[in-house]
């Protein structure tokens, strides 16, 4: 009763702390925020911190600042790396999508790594309830991010979830509301900008920006042979000469640099098949496998991970929304407690 006397002076929130990206969900008002997970921070010489600037303007700092200015990631290789910044940002982008500080702090279920342990799930829960929520609901991010592609993760039948993220992807078995078995491997955006600068700097000499191989990776990228042949400019450091140099780089040469990192989230999904209880494996191979995450949009990477397990393979619509819409849905559901902590 006071829950839902207390829910009618503050809304309802949902929050998927990426590697890259953090997302909020507002109850009625749907996702209100996509912010960079990087945080400006600038910190004298008695090593007294101070935060500069929060997501899109810190990452605009991004290699560009003086020796007492640091551009940090609260969020790495899908662990919190600095729980005292992790606070700072949501208490930012907490307050940027409520307008003004509430009376009353909103109720706040937060998605989280499966398998973290039980003293970084209390340290997150208090970081979160610092940065101004009245309670706190942990919610796995497999849970979150199969109910936010609309599986009906409840019922007595497996499903397999393959979230491609920025620095990790996890492969997670699912089954009455449960994760059976999950798998995270260092394998995801990150990892495919860095096989693009490997390939540009073989070919070319040329030493060019993470950022921009991103971009690239987004434009041209693909996995599997037979895509339309496309094309894109690429300025760097030509590591030779030291000048800046541009090059010309193809569709072709991008799959090639990422046949690597895309061929092990492949064997990823067959290991994982390998171990999944013969009963669910037989309904996964009915099923099929749901792609979710930014990452997952890669074209072809579908494909390559359908032809590597011999499994019907999709990508969910939005996948990138997929966690914070899954985490919102769960914490509306009245049995929440069978799912989260």
């Amino acid at each position: 009763m006071l829950s839902s006397v207390l829910g009618a002076f503050s809304p309802e929130m949902a929050i998927d702390p990426g590697t890259s990206t953090t997302r909020i969900y507002v109850h009625g008002r749907g996702v209100v925020c996509q912010e960079p997970s990087v945080v400006a921070i600038h910190e004298d010489r008695a090593g007294r911190r101070r935060i500069l600037a929060v997501g899109r303007e810190a990452l605009e700092m991004e290699g560009r600042t003086p020796a007492d200015i640091r551009v940090v990631r609260p969020m790495a290789g899908g662990t919190i790396s600095d729980f005292e910044v992790l606070e700072a940002m949501l208490r930012d982008l907490m307050h940027r999508v409520q307008g003004r500080r509430l009376f009353v702090g909103p109720r706040v279920a937060i998605a989280v790594p499966y398998g973290i342990t039980e003293v970084e799930r209390r340290a997150l829960r208090e970081s979160v309830e610092a940065s101004g929520a009245r309670e706190v609901v942990l919610i796995d991010q497999p849970l979150a991010a199969a109910a936010g592609c609309g599986l009906p993760i409840d019922d007595p039948c497996g499903h397999m979830v393959v979230d491609v993220g920025a620095a990790t992807t996890s492969v997670s078995v699912l089954s009455l509301g449960g994760v059976v078995y999950s798998r995270t491997l260092p394998i995801g955006g990150d990892q495919m900008d860095a096989a693009i600068i490997r390939h540009v700097r073989d070919r070319f000499d040329l030493l060019i920006p993470r950022a921009l191989a991103e971009a690239v990776r987004i434009e041209i990228g693909s996995v599997m042979p037979g895509m339309p042949r496309s094309t894109s400019l690429v300025r760097g450091r030509h590591l030779d000469s030291g000048y800046p140099r541009l090059a010309e780089i193809d569709s072709d040469e991008i799959r090639i640099a990422l046949q690597e990192p895309c061929g092990m989230v492949a064997e990823a999904v067959l290991e994982t098949l390998e171990r999944t209880p013969p009963d669910l494996a037989s309904d996964i191979a009915e099923t099929g496998v749901v792609l979710v995450g930014a990452a997952s949009q890669l074209p072809g990477l579908d494909r390559a991970i359908g032809d590597g397990a011999g499994l019907p393979v999709v990508v969910a619509e939005r996948p990138e929304l997929c966690v914070v819409n899954g985490a919102a849905a769960m914490l509306a559901d009245a049995a929440l407690g069978r799912v989260a902590s």
